[in-house]
């Protein structure tokens, strides 16, 4: 199984989509974000920006770089809150698209309303048709995270919440835990070998 490097990490979902708002299952059906989503994602990039104020005030090092998935509604996200640093008077920061950070492909259950089965599906009980294992879905977001976390500083990953259902997976948390649009939190492991997740008001 693959393991998750002890490097940390910020993670943020992408803002809203009207299929979000539906309670629909999007998967790689590239859904854009909507208004609410857009006004989330500058939401966000202000909260990023109190957040590596009061990081290099204490002399940490912040978040150095920004990777995201390559569908649109993550994408738009990271150029949102991207701009917003830089609005705010920050250095422009890289970003860097990884395609492995694309949600997983639900198959037959994209468009369909979010069911019960997601328990079976991370237990490896149920796939639907045409979709992609919570098996594979782990070691490709554990994969991407790892080489997002080489580089010196942490990176913002802007990706999705089934995807990160994975991550939690391979922290050893609880996987089926909705993941809010749209709030930014930070990912560290401690000495122990836990993870701790801190979320931004």
């Amino acid at each position: 199984m693959s393991q998750l490097s002890p490097r940390p990490y910020w993670y943020l979902r992408h803002g809203q989509t009207d299929w979000n708002r539906a309670g629909l299952s999007q998967g790689r059906t590239d859904v854009p974000l909507n208004e609410t989503g857009l006004e989330q994602a500058a939401t966000a990039g202000q909260l990023i920006e109190q957040a590596l104020r009061a990081s290099r005030a204490d002399g940490g090092l912040g978040i150095a770089r920004i990777v995201s998935s390559p569908l649109e509604r993550a994408l738009r996200t990271a150029n949102v809150v991207r701009d917003e640093l830089a609005a705010r008077g920050l250095p422009v920061m890289p970003l860097t698209i990884e395609d492995d950070l694309a949600e997983v492909c639900f198959g037959e259950q994209e468009g369909q309303p979010i069911g019960t089965w997601y328990d079976d599906w991370i237990a490896g009980h149920y796939t639907p048709a045409g979709a992609e294992s919570f098996d594979v879905l782990r070691a490709r977001a554990v994969g991407a995270v790892n080489r997002a976390t080489q580089e010196p500083g942490q990176p913002l990953i802007v990706a999705h919440g089934a995807l990160f259902r994975a991550l939690r997976s391979a922290m050893a948390l609880p996987a089926n835990v909705r993941l809010p649009n749209a709030i930014p939190l930070s990912a560290a492991p401690e000495p122990d070998g836990a993870w701790s997740l801190r979320q931004l008001p």
